[in-house]
């Protein structure tokens, strides 16, 4: 060493520097397929706080889902993932898809939530040369109401059953699919009827309209202003929303003539208890300050407002995001701190 000049230990110690003491610390974060509102959300997320700061760098996967990204999350194995209200609910008293995961409610303790935002309205999809009108034609026929066992599935299958009475595996085939492969199989006409959530106009509903002309089905205004307030009542629990698609947001490819009413969901983006509260909180506050920008170009992302903390307190918010809230003057319901 003692025949480099200072010029060259200056360089090798600014070398060191960049590729080590100031690398940003990997984040992972896991959502669900790459058609999903969800995932259009949590990947603008990630881009926003990759290109703002330089501390923290988030890595998106999108296979697998939510519910089990929930368990993976809380015990540590990754960062981020969607979470849901009433998903949490179920893991915090262990019940339903997590009756058998005897560790679900402790597990559940180390969740906590960055923020809200809407999933978007459960869109029932066909062909409109499909012959069915209505839901009630799904009778007899091949449904993918989401991949089995995920908040998805529970809530398209409620959806269904209150609106017609039907059993899935009983009156109408329950297709067991992931994501993709569903949305390949609806494509190729192997299934009749393909559901997946998304904010109007969702993009891969625009996609399959470029090519085919479909149809939404579901309850207009009459039938839901005549609906009982059990029909109704998957659009009422937690979490919960009932949600219109306007007719024609999708141009000709969507033949509905009248807008369409859905069951519709609020999801977040959830984070492990344990993480540092200053992560968390440069993490929220990089997002929320730098939004409004993306928000001129991305239309489904003005749906992404602070307003979605109302939607619900089923989950208690992370040290840090509340930290950053506290800051905005937001109030914070004492049970979700």
């Amino acid at each position: 060493m003692k025949h480099l000049t200072r010029a060259a230990l200056a360089g090798l110690a600014t070398v060191a520097l960049s590729t080590g003491a100031f690398a940003a610390e990997k984040l992972k974060m896991a959502t669900i397929d790459p058609g999903s509102s969800a995932y259009l959300v949590m990947t603008t997320m990630a881009n926003i706080v990759n290109d703002k700061q330089s501390d923290y760098e988030i890595t998106v996967d999108a296979t697998g889902a939510a519910t089990k990204h929930m368990v993976e999350v809380a015990s540590g194995k990754i960062d981020l993932c969607m979470v849901s209200p009433t998903v949490y609910q179920f893991m915090k008293n262990g019940k339903a898809m997590y009756s058998k995961l005897e560790k679900a409610p402790e597990l559940s303790k180390n969740l906590g939530l960055i923020y809200w935002f809407p999933y978007g309205a459960y869109h029932v999809v066909t062909y409109a040369d499909s012959g069915m009108m209505s839901l009630k034609d799904i009778k007899g026929k091949k449904v993918f109401l989401g991949p089995p066992g995920g908040g998805a599935w529970n809530t398209a299958n409620a959806w269904i059953e209150s609106m017609t009475g039907y059993k899935a595996g009983e009156d109408y085939e329950n297709v067991k699919a992931s994501w993709g492969a569903a949305l390949q199989a609806f494509q190729d006409r192997q299934i009749d009827v393909y559901i997946n959530g998304g904010i109007p106009p969702y993009p891969q509903i625009e996609q399959l309209a470029l090519t085919s002309k479909l149809r939404i089905l579901g309850p207009t205004k009459a039938e839901i202003d005549a609906a009982s307030d059990d029909m109704l009542a998957p659009s009422r629990g937690p979490g919960r929303t009932l949600d219109v698609i306007p007719a024609g947001i999708y141009g000709d490819g969507v033949v509905n003539t009248e807008d369409v009413y859905e069951v519709g969901s609020t999801v977040g983006v959830g984070v492990r208890m344990d993480m540092p509260e200053d992560t968390v909180y440069e993490i929220t506050k990089v997002f929320w300050e730098n939004l409004p920008e993306v928000q001129e170009t991305t239309p489904f992302m003005r749906k992404v407002t602070l307003d979605g903390l109302k939607k619900s307190s089923a989950m208690p918010l992370h040290p840090g995001a509340i930290r950053y809230y506290k800051e905005i003057g937001l109030e914070i319901p004492d049970e979700m701190q």
